[in-house]
């Protein structure tokens, strides 16, 4: 019998798409021979990921997960809503999830862990299911925030089951506090952060290009009154002030009574606010439009 090497398995994933396992057994039925164990894998429909790997997947489930001190978020997405209704699809979501908990937010490594209640990877499990529904389909990114004292929050906008939805949001919280109040402020920031959309923590955790980017922007707007170079600092200085209220967590006008600073009330709770992560289903992704009309022209010639 042939031998099958690492490198055979690996050209014959990167030309299929198929499990690692799989691979491994189509060369070892086809005797090395790589034309022959890509049509086995054809043959058991376990190619197909490959051919639509291409296919834009915008759609999908935030999953999250908690434990003690410890909470993860994950984006899993495919092509079309229909999908993320689909329970097999929402189960592989919430498990994922769950993983993360233990494997932490390093996509490499979450998708290489084994399955929960299966002997194959992650990966493996989600080619499967690939192959199964026959949509394009993909773990987009995982965060994990841990604490030693305290709580990592979780919070789901307009869940469609418990933990499964389009927004998420975790916020971890470092102290002491009775855990009912802790998880209750968690949520409630949580909220907060679903709805003002924070860049970051706190102000040095904002990003120095976007932040010289804004004063040259409210600096060349200053100019344009022709008042004095001092006082157009002060005015610059002003504006850098509504700019990180803006975007900085922590500097934010709480929602919920509209008046007191997001810090003031984590302070007055005796907690610290380690971190946040927000995830919108499909944020970033260039969703794919079609013209219906139009690819009927194009077939027909029309035009």
């Amino acid at each position: 019998m042939a031998e099958i090497t690492a490198a055979m398995v690996r050209d014959l994933r990167e030309a299929t798409g198929a499990g690692m396992m799989d691979c491994k057994k189509a060369l070892v039925e086809a005797s090395g021979d790589i034309e022959a164990a890509i049509d086995w894998l054809r043959k058991k429909g376990l190619s197909a990921a490959a051919k639509k790997s291409g296919r834009v997947a915008a759609e999908g489930l935030v999953g999250v997960a908690s434990g003690p001190g410890v909470a993860a978020m994950v984006e899993v997405n495919a092509e079309t809503d229909f999908v993320a209704r689909n329970e097999n699809f929402q189960n592989f979501v919430a498990e994922v999830a769950g993983l993360a908990l233990s494997v932490g937010d390093d996509l490499e490594k979450l998708k290489a862990a084994t399955f929960p209640g299966t002997t194959h990877s992650t990966q493996e499990e989600l080619t499967k299911m690939i192959a199964t529904i026959g949509e394009n389909m993909t773990i987009r990114r995982a965060k994990v925030f841990t604490v030693e004292k305290g709580t990592v929050a979780t919070y789901m906008h307009n869940a469609v089951k418990p933990g499964l939805g389009k927004i998420g949001v975790l916020v971890a919280l470092e102290g002491e506090g009775e855990e009912a109040v802790v998880t209750t402020l968690g949520r409630q920031i949580g909220m907060h952060v679903a709805a003002t959309r924070p860049e970051a923590l706190d102000v040095s955790a904002v990003d120095p290009s976007a932040l010289e980017r804004e004063k040259a922007v409210l600096t060349e707007q200053a100019q344009g009154s022709g008042k004095p170079p001092a006082v157009i600092e002060k005015m610059v200085e002003g504006r850098i002030r509504k700019f990180y209220e803006e975007v900085v967590l922590l500097e934010q006008v709480w929602v919920h009574d509209g008046e007191s600073r997001v810090k003031a009330v984590v302070a007055k709770a005796g907690l610290e606010a380690k971190g946040f992560a927000r995830f919108q289903l499909g944020e970033g992704i260039e969703k794919q439009t079609s013209d219906f009309a139009a690819e009927v022209a194009a077939v027909s010639g029309v035009g």
